[in-house]
């Protein structure tokens, strides 16, 4: 069994007392889902997560305290895949600067949409607990498998 693992966040901003998810749309496959990207050697899961939004989006985030989420599947045979994904928002300008070669686009929309727009289950799960947690409802983490 191969193992692979990546890690990422859900970002969201404040707009005009609403929160909003960035969403982006991944060239490989053209699924809406979130910035993430595979660990690289010596990072931590929180470094990963950060260089991946950067090279994604061009945001600058700060992660959220006690949010830490991690699924997994089996995008091939004989291939375990674990994403943990952190919850983040911008440091500031939260102008979206999208990594042409692998994004075809983004959008960043209220959790409502965002949860119709997502096209995995996962992804679902990772919004209802973002939306827990963002009203301070949340067990801070779980583990989803």
């Amino acid at each position: 069994m191969i193992r692979e693992k990546s890690c990422g966040a859900l970002v969201y901003r404040k707009k005009q007392d609403r929160l909003e998810l960035l969403l982006i749309r991944h060239k490989n496959g053209g699924h809406w889902s979130f910035p993430k990207g595979h660990v690289e050697s010596g990072e931590t899961e929180p470094q990963t997560a950060l260089r991946e939004i950067k090279e994604e989006t061009g945001l600058d985030v700060g992660l959220c305290e006690g949010f830490r989420q991690s699924v997994e599947y089996f995008p091939k045979p004989h291939v375990k895949k674990q994403v943990v994904y952190f919850l983040a928002s911008p440091d500031g300008d939260d102008t979206v600067r999208r990594q042409e070669e692998e994004i075809s686009e983004y959008k960043w929309c209220l959790l409502d949409e965002a949860d119709t727009m997502v096209t995995f289950k996962n992804d679902k799960h990772l919004i209802s607990e973002a939306r827990r947690y963002l009203s301070g409802r949340s067990p801070a983490v779980r583990t989803e498998r």
